[in-house]
């Protein structure tokens, strides 16, 4: 399955679900002293991307040392942004209980694995194997989808506010059913590359 940058940039927003993460990140930086609250999600967005990118640009060295093939990472992607997909369609409404501590978080639970979870690691990892010649493309892709993330984060509650609950669950129900469809396309894609390769 091919990608384009508007496509990867959609998939990527999809996979990363910052609308779907109001709530947490809501429960989160209310821990957290208000004076610190920008540089916290700025630091934790960073962390983020750069784990992101390292998986991105070390996707062809950590499938040789697997010893995994192309075929395989994208149907095992594809299940991957399934059961992604099926939780965001069919997850009840509320908010992840959080620990009752109130110290800052650092990498857990915003950078990891709210924003780099394991299904934004396989997306970045399949994008940058599949096609890397447009690895520059990605590298943006990522970017912009981690700039949007990070908009959301800093003006979280305002934005919870503004929309209002059930259309913040509304939103993240609408794209578990389009990233249904992609995760569908990819794991068809793998396969159709595999009985391609025996035949």
């Amino acid at each position: 399955m091919d990608h384009s940058f508007a496509s990867a940039l959609v998939l990527l927003l999809l996979v990363l679900d910052p609308l779907g993460g109001l709530p947490v990140y809501i429960t989160v930086l209310d821990r957290v002293d208000p004076a610190r609250r920008a540089r916290l999600a700025l630091r934790e967005s960073v962390i983020a991307f750069l784990l992101l990118l390292a998986f991105m640009l070390g996707g062809q060295g950590f499938l040789r040392l697997m010893n995994l093939s192309e075929r395989a990472l994208e149907v095992a992607g594809g299940v991957i942004l399934m059961i992604i997909a099926i939780r965001m369609i069919f997850a009840r409404d509320g908010v992840m209980p959080m620990e009752a501590d109130r110290r800052e978080p650092l990498i857990f639970p915003l950078a990891v694995p709210l924003l780099a979870g394991p299904s934004a690691l396989a997306t970045v990892l399949l994008l940058a194997s599949r096609q890397p010649d447009r690895l520059l493309h990605w590298v943006l892709a990522l970017a912009v989808a981690m700039g949007i993330c990070l908009l959301v984060l800093l003006s979280a509650a305002r934005l919870q506010r503004w929309l209002g609950e059930p259309l913040v669950h509304a939103l993240e129900k609408l794209m578990g059913l389009v990233l249904t469809a992609i995760a569908v396309e990819m794991l068809l894609s793998g396969l159709r590359r595999y009985f391609g390769g025996l035949s």
